[in-house]
């Protein structure tokens, strides 16, 4: 079960799943972690139980957000409960960024073009989901001014060679200078960087890699909105 690794100054672990090694089937296969989506919850719940054991991480405390591509940002266990393990029949509150300063809490979200970016700062960690509706609307600046952050890493997502936008999405990053258009194609990770710098984010680590052309990893584009999901994971040690 292959994944990324980011380096965070080994105060904390940050990985990023791909779609390989799990039991889904069909276009879920095969490491499919969004139990939201049509393939079979108990599917599901074993890829996210072999992740956890693989990884080494403890899915009874990993909190996840129920993701609407906004900007919330939520305290994992406090404000978002540990909800990988047992989803329960009711979607966890909404967050799609979720910061801790508790040791061994994993913070998780679901990512199949989006951008996951993890962020660590003096006052603790945090895991985003960044589209680039969140991003537009100050997810980055949110998580950083509650953790202090200093550092980044942004895992797999749609790449400017794939990334076709409408004029309101180019018009709600005109702000951040040229070179993020490249036509009508927008460099959403750059974006991100960019974003991240403004907050004073000075060490940033970037994957380099697009969910649409690399098959390892879900796309939603790809896949025409069906399709699983894959992880970024953070946790301090």
């Amino acid at each position: 079960m292959p994944w990324l690794e980011a380096d965070l100054q080994d105060r904390a672990t940050v990985i990023f799943s791909t779609r390989l090694g799990g039991v889904s089937p069909g276009s879920f296969e095969s490491l499919n972690l969004g139990i939201l989506t049509d393939d079979r919850p108990e599917n599901v719940l074993e890829n996210r139980m072999r992740l956890a054991s693989a990884a080494g991480f403890r899915e009874d405390l990993a909190s996840m957000g129920r993701q609407v591509h906004g900007a919330g940002i939520a305290w994992a266990g406090k404000d978002v409960p540990g909800a990988y393990a047992s989803p329960g029949p009711d979607p966890p509150p909404e967050a799609d960024g979720q910061i801790s300063n508790e040791k061994q809490r994993p913070l998780l979200v679901l990512v199949a073009d989006c951008l996951p970016v993890a962020m660590l700062g003096d006052e603790g960690l945090g895991m985003l989901h960044c589209g680039w509706r969140g991003l537009a609307a100050g997810i980055i600046n949110g998580a950083a001014a509650k953790i202090g952050a200093r550092s980044a890493a942004i895992g797999p997502g749609i790449g400017p060679c794939c990334f076709e936008v409408g004029p309101e999405v180019e018009a709600a990053f005109a702000d951040l200078g040229p070179g993020l258009m490249n036509g009508r194609n927008l460099d959403l990770p750059e974006a991100a960087s960019r974003l991240l710098r403004r907050v004073g984010v000075k060490r940033i680590e970037r994957s380099g890699i697009c969910t649409y052309c690399d098959e390892r990893f879900f796309s939603h584009r790809r896949g025409g909105g069906i399709t699983g999901r894959q992880a970024g994971i953070a946790w301090l040690n």
